[in-house]
């Protein structure tokens, strides 16, 4: 019998509601979600994990993923850009995800953007799916993908939650332009 995966929990308060943050003892982002979907994360981790496959426990001290999120609520959008993540996803599911983390802050993409840019242009409604089950958003930025004709779409904390974080890097990103110039 394994020993199960020892992960430490933190909340984050931040503008739009509090995150519950997962990493591991390396440091690693095992998981994201807002305090109010926190069954859904559990979930999650169970169906990556098996049920006594995670053991989760209070950090005693801020971690790096959860500063880091702190620094992009406060406008930093750049200091979630180097966080390792590790989440247990397929294949197809990782394509995703690393492809969704390039995609600039302050700018979106559609769904099928996002499968012509992984190779499979007629994969966009596994795309979507790929983007739904992502456990790690804001890092791994789900919320920049939008519907093919600009409306928003679908988003795992909310449509509310997804327009203020795309409001938020547009306008930390013309900030920092301005400051540039």
């Amino acid at each position: 019998m394994s020993h199960p995966l020892h992960f430490f929990t933190e909340s984050l308060t931040t503008p739009i509601g509090t995150l519950v943050v997962i990493s591991d003892e390396s440091g690693h982002l095992r998981a994201i979600d807002w305090v109010d979907y926190e069954d859904r994360m559990r979930r999650l981790l169970t169906r990556h994990y098996g049920v006594d496959g995670v053991m989760l426990t209070p950090a005693m001290q801020s971690s790096r993923p959860a500063s880091a999120l702190a620094s992009y609520f406060e406008g930093n959008l750049h200091a979630i850009d180097s966080l390792l993540t590790a989440t247990a996803g397929t294949a197809f599911q990782t394509r995703v995800w690393n492809a969704l983390r390039e995609i600039p802050a302050g700018r979106t993409t559609s769904y099928a953007d996002l499968a012509r840019r992984i190779g499979q242009p007629t994969a966009v409604r596994a795309v979507g799916l790929a983007n739904g089950a992502n456990p790690v958003s804001i890092v791994v930025p789900c919320h920049r993908v939008i519907g093919a004709d600009g409306s928003l779409t679908g988003y795992g904390g909310g449509l509310d939650r997804k327009r203020w974080l795309l409001n938020h890097e547009k306008q930390a990103s013309e900030c920092a332009a301005n400051s540039a110039a």
